[in-house]
């Protein structure tokens, strides 16, 4: 009879459980068979799994998790002489523990077996109050490197330093993730480095935290994150990278995936006014779809034409919006090809002469260009860079004649409906 095989970190997880449900049924008969620091071991496996693809794994670390509080809960203050099970404790606690569990064992320990430095500032972070004991927390990294507990503890000086010195807090960061190496703490440490390189870091440096991120943890239940946090630095920062960059990075993921960044890549983009990045997520997005459904690639083409509107080929752009199916598109990017087709209108509606156009000191359609207005009505608008929204500057309207204010007026209330269109959209988000 063939025998299934299963995958090796499969044999490895079914080998932890079997060892900690062996243990904890020998629990019943000898407590002392079962220390804290060996449950720790089991809890540590189960959590770098989850982060490494096993997310069936989930609901066993829950179990642990409770299983631990229970043994820590009862167990007799005179097993904490093992470092072993201080350290156990308090990663424990630092693991999505019961914070509870820690003041208990803190107010027990009457042989002083608890480093009373650390206990306290875990109980404030613990409590929601980090940001007291932040400058504290990290005195005490340096002294714990290279020791148990020192990975978590630089993962925590990070979190509470990040509000007010973010640079600082990247420097914990590292040194979380370069001490414990594929496990639970250096995926969180990446993602946090990333969304730090996002709002106040470098660029180049964050697409580094990205690439490792992607070579290691693509199937954590955080990537969706991830794949937010990569597309905002995309587009935030696209000026300071380059997009051999950017594609280098995408191209770690599975097909599936790189086709859903460049998606969120595109919107983006387009909706902060980054007509080249979107047009070439657009475009990335598009290739990946090739052979999907017609509905799959509907978002793709929608972005590559929204990107397209600025260019001679606005006419062909125009078309593909227009012949896009309502039921093919989220509620999301009906407004944005609403707003899209309203300002394409506005950038080839043909020029309207006007009395304007023959007041001394002008001459025909090309002396209306050296009136004191901006862009007048069928000509291209300009991009307010960030906004994600086009729009004319504010035209002078003095000295005008009726005629054209008219007509600038109602070119100025299509776009203040574009406007309000993207804001709604914005909502959505």
């Amino acid at each position: 009879m063939m025998r299934m095989r299963l995958p090796k970190r499969w044999v490895s997880l079914l080998a932890a459980v079997s060892t900690f449900v062996g243990a904890a049924e020998s629990f019943a008969q000898s407590p002392d068979n079962l220390m804290p620091y060996s449950m720790l071991r089991s809890l540590q496996f189960v959590q770098d799994s989850v982060v490494l693809g096993d997310h069936s794994a989930a609901e066993m670390q829950r179990f642990m998790l409770t299983t631990i509080d229970e043994r820590l809960r009862d167990a007799p203050p005179s097993i904490f002489a093992d470092p072993r099970n201080v350290d156990a404790a308090l990663i424990y606690a630092m693991s999505g523990g019961n914070p509870a569990t820690l003041e208990l064992l803190v107010a027990k320990d009457v042989d002083g077996n608890f480093d009373t430095r650390v206990a306290d500032a875990l109980r404030k972070y613990l409590s929601g109050r980090g940001t007291l004991i932040a400058k504290g927390l990290g005195a005490m990294v340096p002294e714990y490197r290279k020791t148990r507990i020192g990975p978590y503890l630089a993962l925590i000086s990070g979190n509470v330093t990040l509000a007010q010195d973010p640079v600082a807090a990247l420097k914990f960061y590292d040194i979380a993730r370069l001490e414990a190496p594929g496990t639970i703490v250096e995926e969180a440490a990446l993602r946090r480095s990333l969304a730090i390189a996002v709002e106040d870091g470098d660029a180049t440096q964050g697409f580094k935290y990205a690439q490792r991120y992607a070579r290691r943890f693509l199937h954590s239940p955080y990537a969706s994150q991830f794949a937010d946090l990569i597309v905002a630095l995309s587009v935030r920062r696209y000026e300071h990278i380059d997009e051999a960059t950017i594609t280098d990075t995408v191209a770690l993921m599975d097909a599936d995936r790189q086709r859903e960044t460049y998606l969120r890549m595109a919107r983006m983009a387009t909706v902060a006014g980054k007509e080249k990045l979107a047009r070439m997520a657009a475009t990335k997005a598009k290739d990946l779809s090739t052979g999907l459904p017609v509905v799959d690639g509907a978002p793709a083409n929608l972005y590559e034409s929204l990107a397209n509107i600025g260019t001679p080929d606005i006419v062909s752009a125009i078309k593909t919006i227009t012949s896009i199916p309502d039921e093919h598109l989220s509620d999301r990017d009906k407004i944005l090809r609403d707003a899209a087709k309203a300002i394409a209108e506005e950038v080839v509606r043909p020029p309207v002469a006007s009395a304007a156009s023959l007041q001394p000191g002008t001459t025909g359609w090309e002396g209306e260009a050296t009136l004191p207005v901006a862009a007048a009505p069928g000509s291209e608008p300009q991009v307010t860079e960030g906004t994600g929204v086009w729009r004319n500057p504010t035209p002078v309207m003095e000295d005008l004649s009726p005629e054209y204010k008219s007509t600038v007026s109602s070119g100025r209330s299509k776009l203040d409906e574009i406007d309000a269109l993207l804001k709604k959209e914005g909502s959505l988000q």
